[in-house]
């Protein structure tokens, strides 16, 4: 017994996450990524973020879904901010891209905050957005980032 294509339902893969400062579009549909975070240097803690972006591009999936992201405090439990994002891919060879923001989120503490990106309840990624207070710097100077727990320092 064969079934159709209308009554197929494949959940989709994650092809990419990238937590960023903005995503603008061109009018030809392309999307700009502008700042990609791999960390979130802070001047002093506490502090509220007006608003961080994750851009994540689906694939290879057929029906409608539910994307869930979460923004998760160094406890590792406390969930910070969640978004919710309805979408729907006809054709495992389509993608579907969805941006979620992040808005007013209040960051306490340095340290390991956690991203997680999950589809229909289904944990597809979860990576680490660590947060540290950067110190103030001279004009002329780099920004001193101190290095994240866990993590060697950088040669020079």
């Amino acid at each position: 017994m064969s079934q159709t294509a209308s009554a197929q339902r494949i959940l989709p893969d994650l092809q990419s996450a990238l937590l960023c400062e903005d995503v603008r579009q061109e009018a030809n549909g392309k999307f700009i990524v502008i700042g990609v975070l791999a960390l979130l240097p802070v001047p002093q803690l506490p502090l509220t973020a007006s608003g961080l972006r994750l851009f994540t591009r689906w694939t290879r999936g057929v029906g409608e879904f539910m994307e869930t992201t979460k923004l998760i405090a160094p406890d590792e439990t406390t969930v910070l901010a969640e978004t919710k994002v309805k979408f729907g891919v006809q054709d495992p060879a389509q993608c579907c891209n969805n941006l979620s923001v992040f808005n007013q989120v209040e960051f306490k503490q340095p340290g390991v905050y956690f991203i997680e990106v999950l589809v229909d309840d289904v944990l597809k990624l979860r990576f680490p957005m660590p947060v540290v207070v950067v110190q103030q710097q001279q004009p002329g100077q780099a920004p001193q980032v101190p290095p994240v727990e866990g993590e060697a320092p950088a040669a020079e």
